[in-house]
């Protein structure tokens, strides 16, 4: 279950329903996924054959097609992050710059956790969503975050692209943002 934490407050924000009106409040979408649909073999799970990546494809085939339909998306995959990851760190240090996207930025955490900290409103500022499995996000193109792993440093995501070749990090230079 996704919690919602306000930098400039420390306010928190819990329960599906709170997380949810909160971000589609702003303009994020926010859904949850079942997860209870992923086979056992797969649920703690960190390091996937491409076979398996497939598989957890084939596993939330319906929920994709329906979000893909929705908004408009073209493409996906699975991406899988853990200390056996090479170059964990570097590739973290990558994630967690401030930046924008020209089109949506779509995560549906299948194992593990991620956050992303996201500029909301001048009102809300920047905040944290602190994501687990079944958690959906879609952050709209041209909103400032980054991506990063809770202390756990372990997670399966389905990543949903309109055109994945055009899907570009512009750095994005923010005095109000403070790590």
């Amino acid at each position: 279950m996704a919690v919602i934490r306000l930098r400039n407050t420390g306010e928190r924000i819990e329960g599906n329903n709170n997380v949810k009106t909160f971000l589609n409040g702003i303009g994020v979408l926010y859904e949850h996924w079942d997860t209870e649909k992923l086979p056992a073999h797969l649920k703690d799970k960190f390091v996937l054959s491409d076979e398996e990546k497939e598989e957890v494809l084939a596993v939330y085939d319906e929920e994709i097609r329906s979000l893909a339909q929705r908004r408009g998306y073209q493409k996906w995959d699975v991406i899988s992050l853990s200390e056996e990851t090479p170059n964990l760190d570097e590739l973290l240090q990558k994630f967690q710059q401030v930046h924008t996207h020209s089109e949506d930025e779509v995560r549906a955490i299948v194992a593990g956790e991620g956050v992303f900290t996201i500029k909301g409103p001048k009102d809300v500022g920047y905040f944290d969503a602190i994501l687990d499995a079944g958690d959906v996000i879609s952050v709209p193109e041209g909103t400032p975050h980054f991506f990063t792993l809770t202390d756990t440093r372990r997670v399966v995501a389905v990543r949903l692209f309109i055109d994945p070749s055009g899907w570009v990090a512009h750095p994005y230079d923010d005095p109000e943002f403070q790590p």
